[in-house]
């Protein structure tokens, strides 16, 4: 018997991959994980920094209790997670529908010219700094038509401030959906908004959960508008035609201070910040989960 020889076909030498680029190939994919990871070092290493600063002034009193005259040692930040927790779901009230409904607007039913004007003004708004939105709405509300320092000014300015990021995270979500999909329901009768509704808006709801999670974030943690519009407030309030406090402000407040106690509360503020802005982030993502099931 004999053993035929099998041909091995020979690659082209323009098909060939030269080793400078398979060299190149991995360094690329060093120098991006090296990236990675050191993105991912540096989230360890503030998270870390700010618990080990900041949990020693966890306890009881530190949440249930109100901030302390100045000087005062002892006190907490009850007023201001309440407060941080009024200002920011009111904001979101406010601003999430807006955004979403201007990302629909300019993606699926681009108006003309005014769509690139909706896009225009989304983006000059999200480049704007906070302090500029803090004085309008200062200048605006608080002196023009409230006439006081209010909880509602403070949760306008931060509704201000997340609009562009829910409208423009949104767009780009919602061009990631199928056109097929929505040539589907348009073939099976259904209505244009319905479609929207029904069909896109679902399809891309992880993205708009986390254009959500991102525009609360930012806002929950912005100290300069509510200086201009909610002041701070020493007492828990739930009036929002009064001053109300927030854990930004009681931040400021506490690293400004010349005591070792108000600065390791400062830690302890931003830590219970952090911790806020985790639970709504979350709570937020398991109603959007919820509410497309």
């Amino acid at each position: 018997m004999s053993t035929a020889a099998v041909a091995v076909p020979r690659v082209p030498a323009r098909h060939a991959v030269s080793a400078r680029r398979r060299a190149r190939e991995r360094t690329m994919q060093v120098l991006l994980a090296a990236a990675a990871v050191g993105a991912a070092t540096l989230l360890v290493i503030i998270l870390g920094y700010v618990i080990v600063r900041g949990a020693p002034a966890l306890n009881v009193a530190f949440f249930t209790e109100r901030p302390l005259p100045f000087g005062v040692e002892g006190g907490g930040v009850g007023p201001a997670v309440v407060g941080t927790l009024i200002l920011s779901v009111l904001a979101g009230v406010i601003a999430i529908p807006i955004g979403i409904a201007s990302a629909i607007f300019v993606t699926e039913f681009r108006s003309g010219r005014l769509a690139p004007a909706v896009r225009f003004a989304a983006e000059l708004i999200a480049g704007l700094p906070s302090i500029v939105v803090g004085v309008f709405v200062w200048a605006f509300l608080v002196r023009g038509i409230i006439g006081n320092y209010a909880a509602l000014a403070g949760a306008i300015a931060l509704a201000i401030i997340m609009i562009p990021i829910v409208a423009r995270t949104v767009e780009e979500v919602l061009r990631l959906v199928p056109q097929s999909l929505r040539e589907a329901g348009l073939a099976l009768g259904a209505p244009r908004w319905r479609v929207v509704l029904q069909i896109v808006v679902p399809t891309a709801r992880a993205g708009v959960a986390t254009a959500v999670v991102l525009a609360v974030a930012r806002a929950a943690g912005e100290t300069a508008p509510l200086l201009l519009t909610a002041l701070g407030n020493l007492f828990l309030s739930t009036d929002l035609l009064k001053p109300i406090s927030a854990l930004p402000i009681q931040i400021y407040q506490y690293a400004a201070s010349p005591y070792d106690d108000w600065h390791t509360k400062a830690w302890g503020s931003s830590l219970v910040l952090v911790g806020v802005i985790a639970l709504l982030s979350l709570a937020l993502r398991l109603s959007i989960r919820r509410g497309a099931r």
